[in-house]
């Protein structure tokens, strides 16, 4: 079997990818990412990864207000480098644009990552790294613990740029920030 030649669109330019390029590289599969000027491409999801997001969005999304919007698996452009795309963001009403295929991070008040076995540096470090820098105020990792989810959930510290933990939760996220939200994640054995 010979070896396939690499798709043009795979090699980076000299100065690395460009946050605008994810809009405009031809043939760029699903998911791809831009962290730190390079391509991550996305290994397909596993069936509890795909359960976690839909518990997570319908969640999020069962008391949204009226000033949020609930999104899943769009990019949030932090730099002209740096385009990751979280599982799940929540954003404002007026950043919303269906013809948009990112947002700033201004808009993001909270960024969900749910961790994949080949994500697990990416979403553990890198990613929340990136969004505190970028100034999110809430970010939740999601994992998987003996086949039951387990929610990180944390809060900006604006002053070091940082996120610091505010909860862990089992079988029940029930936060106040950025809004009133209440998940049951024994539902997740349901769906």
């Amino acid at each position: 079997m010979c070896a396939q030649p690499v798709p043009d669109w795979l090699i980076p330019p000299t100065r690395g990818f460009r946050a605008e390029d994810l809009d405009t590289l031809p043939d760029l599969p699903p998911h791809t990412e831009l962290i730190d000027g390079s391509l991550v491409l996305m290994s397909p999801q596993m069936g509890f990864h795909s359960v976690l997001l839909d518990l997570v969005t319908a969640g999020l999304r069962s008391t949204v207000p009226h000033h949020y919007r609930v999104r899943r698996e769009m990019t949030v452009t932090l730099g002209p480098r740096q385009r990751p795309e979280p599982d799940v963001i929540v954003v404002d009403t007026g950043a919303v644009d269906n013809r948009q295929s990112t947002f700033p991070p201004k808009a993001v008040a909270l960024a969900v990552e749910v961790v994949s076995p080949e994500s697990v540096e990416r979403d553990r470090h890198r990613k929340p790294q990136l969004y505190a820098e970028a100034g999110i105020p809430h970010f939740w990792r999601v994992e998987r613990n003996d086949n039951a989810p387990v929610v990180y959930v944390y809060e900006l510290d604006p002053a070091k740029a940082c996120y610091v933990p505010t909860g862990i939760h089992h079988e029940r996220l029930k936060v106040e920030l950025p809004y009133p939200i209440d998940i049951d994640l024994t539902e997740v054995e349901r769906l």
